[in-house]
C-alpha cells in the first residue's frame, strides 16, 4: 500500500535522481585537472520524471504494453571547454550544482518521512 502512493513514489524518484546525479557531481570534480575532459551532468528532475510517469498512459504492471519499468538518465556533455588544456570543469559550479543536489535528497527525504508519519496517524499507530 505504502509505495503505491504517488507522492512517495515522487520522493523516491528524486532521491535516486540526485544520488545519481550527485555522483556525476563527484566525477567531474575528480577530472578538473585532467586535460581535455568535459563536464557532464544530468537532465533536471523535472523533465526526466515527465518523460518517465508523466505524460500519457502509465503502466501499473509488468504485463501492460510498454512496462519496461524506470529508466536511469544519462549523463550529457554540458559545454565546450572554457580553459587551455580543453577541460571544461569549474569546480565553483560543480560545488553549487551539489548544494543543489543536497537539498533535493533532503527534500526527498523529507516528503516520505512526513508521508510515512500521516499514514501512521490515519491508522492509529502515531509515532
Amino acid at each position: 500500500m505504502f509505495e503505491k502512493l504517488e507522492i512517495t513514489r515522487m520522493a523516491q524518484t528524486l532521491a535516486a535522481h540526485a544520488g545519481q546525479r550527485m555522483g556525476v557531481i563527484a566525477q567531474n570534480v575528480a577530472h578538473a585537472d585532467n586535460p581535455g575532459y568535459k563536464a557532464r551532468d544530468l537532465p533536471d528532475f523535472a523533465k526526466t520524471y515527465a518523460e518517465q510517469h508523466g505524460a500519457g498512459l502509465r503502466s501499473t504492471r509488468a504485463g501492460h504494453i510498454g512496462a519496461g519499468g524506470t529508466r536511469m538518465a544519462e549523463a550529457e556533455v554540458l559545454r565546450i571547454s572554457d580553459s587551455p588544456n580543453g577541460n571544461s570543469v569549474s569546480l565553483e559550479t560543480e560545488m553549487v550544482k551539489a548544494a543543489e543536489v543536497r537539498q533535493q535528497h533532503d527534500m526527498a527525504l523529507s516528503i516520505y518521512r512526513n508521508t510515512s508519519d500521516i499514514l501512521r496517524l490515519a491508522l492509529g499507530r502515531g509515532r
